[in-house]
């Protein structure tokens, strides 16, 4: 980190500061209490933000954070980040339905639906119990998100991993669960998912390459793509839209999850969209042939500490087939190892996640191709049982050829800080 930043961090740590003896001085009892009428609750996220490095993603920038506007300085801003509104009302005594809508800053739409389902868990009669749901949702696929507003306990900014998932891989589909509970203890759980409305996933990993924040895809609001190349500017929109049905063909994916005895759980997800490639719509969105395979783990080292780990392996394609490949053919992985430990009422958290594309399409050029790692750490004060305090701490290092497309090295860094009041009523 440059002397600049490390300057400029200190009015961030100075609030932190202040607000840590807040917590102190005030305990969670006294904090007052904020109800809601009956089905609905609601998130939201205050943020002071400092960020350096290149243009953000979210701007039509190649940055990985969902912050920065391109300048040397290290910048330090409030923000509204998010704020989400949830419903969910009881249809009848085993049918549950959710409604989430949301605003996000950078949002395409002010507000938008994030997720809207219904979920049927009739009662359980026997150790195998069966649940269903069908809607617009996301796959179960992250292990950091929880709750009907998907937020990530403990932390702002998710993994590359599940940031992806929140980005592109969200369905409107149909999904069924059976969970049977071993007499002496564990669990077996199996899903299986048809969907539509997800042809595009994949096109933000071809184009820009892994990120990591916490901007949720929405139901109509498209996702901004990086510059394109010369070939690509003229066949591809220069914004992705995630949900969207183009070639009427459903995708699937499948979950096996296994709770031991141990508090030791693993997971096992795969998926594909079965896009056509060649299938496009008259707004130049494409068709993607997108796949992938998960693994998970979670261990629970110790009645406050906890190892989080997710590995994915996947490849997409899109337009034309030439030479055996179509024009853009991403191979993508990435991996993250996430170790949680509580004291008190504060929460401490850090990550490391590595992250590479390799690019074979025979429009792309080879330095569409991305390597990179990043760190993260975070603390979380548990305010009371609506307030939460986050500190975190994300550092990212990358490398991409394509980046000199505006006059940029194609390595870059970038530090973002944030201290999020997040307010959950």
């Amino acid at each position: 980190m440059s002397a600049a930043a490390r300057s400029c961090l200190q009015p961030a740590l100075a609030l932190l500061w202040a607000l840590a003896v807040l917590v102190r001085a005030f305990p969670a009892s006294a904090m007052p209490v904020v109800e809601l009428p009956e089905g609905f609750s609601a998130v939201m996220d205050l943020r002071l933000i400092g960020v350096d490095g290149e243009r953000s993603w979210i701007d039509g920038g190649f940055g990985k954070a969902r912050f920065g506007a391109g300048a040397d300085d290290f910048d330090l801003e409030p923000v509204v980040a998010n704020a989400e509104l949830v419903w969910e009302p009881s249809l009848t005594w085993n049918l549950d339905s959710t409604l989430v809508v949301a605003f996000q800053d950078g949002q395409e739409q002010p507000f938008d639906v994030v997720e809207a389902f219904v979920s049927w868990r009739p009662v359980p009669r026997s150790a195998t119990r069966f649940s269903a749901r069908a809607g617009l949702f996301w796959p179960p696929v992250s292990l950091e998100h929880e709750g009907a507003a998907w937020s990530v306990a403990g932390m702002i900014t998710p993994s590359a991993i599940n940031s992806w998932i929140g980005e592109e891989v969200k369905v409107v589909g149909l999904e069924g669960t059976a969970t049977h509970e071993f007499d002496g203890g564990g669990r077996l759980s199996g899903t299986f998912g048809l969907f539509g409305y997800n042809d595009t996933a994949g096109t933000l990993l071809a184009f820009r390459g892994w990120a990591l924040h916490d901007e949720k895809t929405t139901a109509f609001s498209d996702q901004p793509l990086p510059p394109l190349s010369d070939f690509m500017v003229f066949s591809q929109a220069p914004a992705t839209s995630p949900t969207v049905e183009i070639d009427d063909r459903p995708g699937y994916y499948g979950r096996l999850s296994l709770q031991l005895a141990a508090p030791v759980s693993l997971e096992a997800f795969y998926y594909r969209n079965r896009g056509v490639p060649e299938a496009i719509n008259k707004n130049l969105q494409w068709g993607w042939d997108t796949r992938f395979l998960n693994l998970g783990a979670r261990i629970d080292l110790g009645p406050r500490t906890r190892l989080i780990a997710q590995g994915l392996t996947g490849r997409t394609e899109m337009g034309i087939e030439e030479n055996d490949h179509y024009w853009v053919d991403t191979k993508f992985r990435s991996a993250f190892l996430r170790l949680t430990h509580e004291i008190g009422r504060a929460t401490l958290s850090g990550r490391v996640d590595l992250f590479d594309t390799e690019e074979r399409g025979s429009q792309m050029e080879v330095e569409e191709s991305a390597d990179g790692w990043a760190l993260t750490g975070a603390v979380d004060w548990r305010l009371s049982t609506q307030a939460e305090l986050i500190f975190e701490a994300l550092h990212i290092d990358s490398d991409r050829g394509v980046r000199t497309r505006v006059g940029l090295a194609p390595s870059q860094e970038q530090n973002v800080v944030q201290v999020a009041l997040r307010l959950t009523l």
